[in-house]
């Protein structure tokens, strides 16, 4: 399935063309390892694109001490044939940054995903005019043809914006047990998603190194990415909100692959292996009734610029922080708005996801009764959209495929009239 999205840009009579950023070069950041057999495909959606003056910065990268490692060998044999297959396009278009040769992979902790992207970020902000695009994506994603056209014109409609984070879709493979791993935990994600949607949550992202793009001017404002060995999406995402809006629909997305993969500690590679041996601790979904109480606690913050007043985090933030922040936000602050933003930015992201962890430890509801619970407040107004029936064991694939269809669509609803209310450009935050 793809969702149709471009004609929201015609629907608002807007000159697609018009909205380039004709003099700023889209800048991709690509990290490659063990990608031989997928980057043919990548690259066949690139050079499909409607825009055609893209440069191309791609990372091919492991340990160095792999070559010494036998059932390494396989990942090190795989990168050099990707690095012989690139430089056979023979492409002026394309910089490769060889982290994999022997003697050229990474030494000691720099390492992993996280330092890749950084590495290619880097080299892009040091190359590039502030207003070029920086675009990270994965070998093991695709896009339809006008995918880059309609980054730039989203970018140049929305010239205050810091970053896009731009909607996706997983492609489903053909094997009944990882297409029900994966429906599983693309389920998780956009239920995650559309309830920090529902509560007007700053951090309302799903964090996914394929679909992101900023400014080079953004990049360079924040500091860079933070290299992590995984997750550096989610912190690289959360430093952006910060610093200014980031929107997050678009006219067209992106189709990463679901697969398994151990080469991160989490994400979608290892929630699949995970969840196929049955593990789903790490992915839960969580109940609708958390994050009423972070929206409750979001609303008192007028409130605590005066005085301190009980709010449902209270526990879990004395338990993490040893004190409650207020006062100390308070005494930073020189007014009501500029304490607002400093609670949103203390109560970030990670504090949201941890307090949910930790209070739904103990939670009796089972996965199926949370999804089903935030489904029924999505179709309340045309039960016939609503599942037949419903559980993530005994459901057939196209039943847990029209679950995921049915969060999509109203997560992309929820992405659109963000867009919407941000094209003016107002910061969650601001």
């Amino acid at each position: 399935m793809r969702f149709n999205t471009q004609s929201v840009f015609k629907d608002i009579n807007l000159d697609f063309q018009s909205l380039m950023l004709q003099e700023n070069r889209i800048k991709i950041a690509l990290p490659v390892m063990d990608e031989y057999l997928a980057l043919p495909v990548f690259m066949k959606a690139l050079y499909a694109q409607s825009v055609q003056d893209f440069i191309l910065y791609i990372c091919v990268n492991q340990p160095d001490e792999w070559w010494d490692i036998p059932e390494k060998e396989p990942i090190c044999i795989s990168n050099a044939e990707s690095l012989e297959w690139l430089e056979s396009l023979h492409d002026d278009r394309i910089i490769i940054i060889d982290k994999c040769s022997p003697g050229n992979g990474w030494e000691g902790k720099h390492r992993g995903i996280g330092w890749a992207r950084k590495v290619l970020m880097d080299r892009i902000s040091e190359d590039s005019e502030k207003d070029d695009i920086i675009l990270s994506l994965d070998a093991d994603t695709v896009f339809g043809p006008e995918y880059l056209e309609s980054i730039r014109a989203n970018l140049g409609l929305n010239p205050n914006a810091v970053a896009l984070s731009v909607p996706y879709y997983h492609q489903l493979c053909g094997t009944d047990i990882i297409d029900r791993a994966m429906l599983r935990y693309e389920i998780y994600m956009r239920c995650y998603a559309i309830n920090l949607w529902r509560i007007e949550s700053p951090y309302c992202f799903t964090a996914l190194g394929s679909a992101i793009a900023l400014p080079v001017k953004s990049y360079r404002a924040i500091g860079g990415l933070t290299p992590k060995h995984s997750g550096e999406d989610f912190y690289f995402l959360q430093k952006l909100v910060k610093y200014g809006t980031v929107i997050h629909w678009n006219s067209e997305m992106v189709y990463p692959a679901g697969r398994l993969s151990d080469r991160v500690n989490f994400g979608t590679g290892p929630a699949l292996i995970k969840g196929i041996q049955g593990d789903w601790k790490s992915y839960p979904v969580y109940p609708t009734e958390l994050f009423a109480e972070i929206r409750e606690t979001m609303s008192l913050y007028p409130l605590l610029f005066v005085e301190d007043m009980p709010t449902p985090l209270d526990e879990f933030l004395i338990n993490r922080m040893g004190e409650l922040p207020w006062t100390a936000l308070r005494q930073n602050s020189r007014s009501r708005e500029q304490f607002m933003r400093a609670c949103y930015e203390k109560i970030d992201g990670l504090r949201i996801l941890q307090f949910l962890k930790e209070k739904n430890m103990n939670n009796p509801v089972s996965d199926e009764e949370s999804t089903i619970k935030l489904l029924e407040t999505i179709v309340m107004d045309k039960p016939e959209l609503k599942p037949k029936q419903f559980s993530y064991a005994d459901s057939t694939i196209d039943e847990l495929n029209q679950v995921r269809d049915l969060l999509a669509g109203e997560e992309l609803n929820c992405r659109l009239a963000h867009w919407n209310r941000s094209t003016g450009l107002i910061s969650f935050l601001n």
